[in-house]
């Protein structure tokens, strides 16, 4: 009784009724015949000029039309009425999904849009991307992928991303196979749409899908070719954690995004200083570049995470993993955890190396154990290992700050004869504590000799406190020297340094040459 008063407020309306025992029912109430002994499962209320049963047999008739191999003459005159939907569209592509029958959906895919005039969406086309590849029709799908890769839908223009969410979502209902996303990889790859494909690659993998080496490495050579072949790192990084083996292409190219970036000599270095002898092995040289540069971006737990799995492949020597590991210690500030993890390096055999001697130099400077850094460093030299050019700087940097100029002089001639030339930032500091300290005369030697070799400073240099020594001890014959360096390198003076040259002459009572400055400062600023 609860049942027909329930149908009674669909009087006079169209109805899909579902019963238990799998009949469905469509039409009207009354005119459905459905008594309260009957097992309903669902009602559905269908609105008006919706008829299901109308809807299906447009999708029995078509389907079978194109089963009989009807030309698009005589389906356009037998449909012409009909009034295509999305869910239609994918319901009839659905029924053609098996690959005996994919020609027959790619002529009704094509045939609706043309004949119809019905715009596919990126549902439609995904699925019949799915039907072509799961029937091997790899050409027909290709095209099409490239199609709805670079058309515009009614939302805007379709983005990797959203054409990889449609894949995943209808992969299930035709039974798709995984290569149709390598497929869209590779597609995206000849079209040069490499940006978010990192992101859609991470996406597939956290779905259970893992690329081919041959996608992956389609993708690579792309990028290294494009003005982004920093690219090309994220994606190396991603087959490793996801396990997939490189091969010699992988390897080649990556060597080529090295030499692009003018950083294959710097890493040949880096391997060399953590093996302790000249190794040249391409694929060793990639894997050490990815771990240190993650450590260098302060990725020091991912690095180690990929360090392992290169370790669990034996894609990485054990010389430099563990260098690789001390290197991230240090960076993390753990300095004990470091030479816990060097100690445990040398009981295993390892010799000393010295890109980890040069990192404990470095970080004894940066937290001002001097004499340690300076014991390690002689220590180096004991072993005939040479230190980084960055170790000096560092030196250099941690004696100024720590008071000990002379060693920093010292370090910095020692990194002169060994023809290295210290970095700006370590010069500035040096000059600074020098001049702080009176020293200017020791500060306007070690300049000369830095610019008889060739050293470029920047306009810090000259403008900073090294100037306001230089017209405090009144030495402005040095000051007007190096003001004409500046302006020979094509350095600006800053205001501050020419004022700074006016007060001074003006002290020594030469308002002339005070003028002049005033002028020329007034002209260049």
């Amino acid at each position: 009784m609860k049942l027909v008063r329930f149908l009674r407020k669909f009087n006079n309306e169209i109805v899909s009724i579902e019963l238990k025992n799998g009949t469905v029912v469509h039409g009207t109430i009354p005119g459905v015949n459905v008594s309260m002994n009957t097992h309903v499962k669902t009602v559905k209320l269908i609105p008006k000029g919706k008829n299901p049963s109308n809807i299906s047999d447009s999708i029995v008739s078509i389907v079978d039309s194109l089963q009989k191999g009807h030309n698009w003459k005589i389906l356009s005159k037998k449909f012409c009425s009909v009034k295509f939907t999305k869910p239609m569209v994918e319901k009839i592509l659905l029924q053609l999904k098996e690959p005996i029958n994919s020609r027959k959906a790619l002529n009704f895919f094509h045939w609706s849009a043309k004949e119809m005039h019905f715009q596919h969406g990126l549902s439609s086309y995904c699925i019949i991307i799915h039907i072509l590849v799961k029937a091997g029709l790899i050409r027909d799908a290709k095209g099409l992928f490239e199609s709805v890769l670079t058309r515009d839908f009614c939302d805007g223009k379709v983005q990797t991303f959203s054409v990889v969410d449609s894949l995943l979502e209808n992969y299930g209902v035709v039974d798709s196979v995984p290569f149709v996303f390598d497929l869209f990889i590779q597609t995206c790859s000849k079209l040069r749409m490499v940006d978010g494909v990192l992101d859609a690659c991470k996406l597939l993998f956290d779905h259970g899908f893992t690329l081919s080496v041959i996608s992956f490495n389609t993708l690579l050579h792309v990028m290294q070719k494009s003005d982004k072949a920093h690219l090309v790192w994220g994606v190396y990084e991603h087959m490793i954690d996801a396990k997939i083996c490189p091969n010699e292409v992988t390897t080649r190219i990556m060597v080529n995004a090295l030499c692009k970036e003018g950083k294959l000599e710097k890493f040949l270095g880096i391997v060399d200083r953590m093996h302790g002898k000249r190794c040249s092995v391409p694929q060793l040289i990639v894997n050490t570049c990815l771990v240190y540069e993650m450590i260098v971006e302060n990725r020091s737990e991912d690095g180690l995470v990929i360090l392992k799995k290169l370790l669990q492949k034996n894609m990485i020597l054990d010389t430099i993993s563990y260098s690789l590991v001390v290197f991230a210690k240090v960076k993390m500030g753990n300095l004990d955890a470091a030479r816990q993890m060097y100690e445990e390096m040398l009981k295993r055999g390892f010799e000393e190396n010295a890109f980890v001697c040069s990192l404990f130099v470095g970080a004894y400077s940066e937290e001002s154990r001097i004499d340690e850094a300076i014991g390690l460093l002689e220590e180096m030299e004991r072993l005939g290992l040479k230190p980084l050019d960055e170790t000096f700087n560092q030196l250099v940097k941690g004696c100024s700050l720590n008071g000990c100029l002379e060693d920093s002089l010292v370090f910095c001639k020692q990194m002169i004869m060994m023809g290295l030339l210290p970095s700006l930032s370590a010069i500035n500091e040096m000059f600074e504590k020098l001049c702080e300290n009176g020293k200017t005369k020791h500060a306007d030697e070690m300049l000369t000799i830095l610019l008889d070799k060739g050293f470029a400073p920047d306009e810090n240099i000259f403008s900073s406190y090294f100037w306001l020594c230089f017209s405090k001890c009144g030495r402005l014959k040095e000051a007007e020297k190096y003001l004409e360096i500046m302006k020979a390198r094509s350095l600006v003076p800053s205001p501050n340094v020419y004022e700074r040259l006016i007060l001074g002459h003006l002290q020594k009572g030469s308002k002339t040459r005070a003028h002049q400055l005033h002028s020329e400062m007034v002209g260049t600023n």
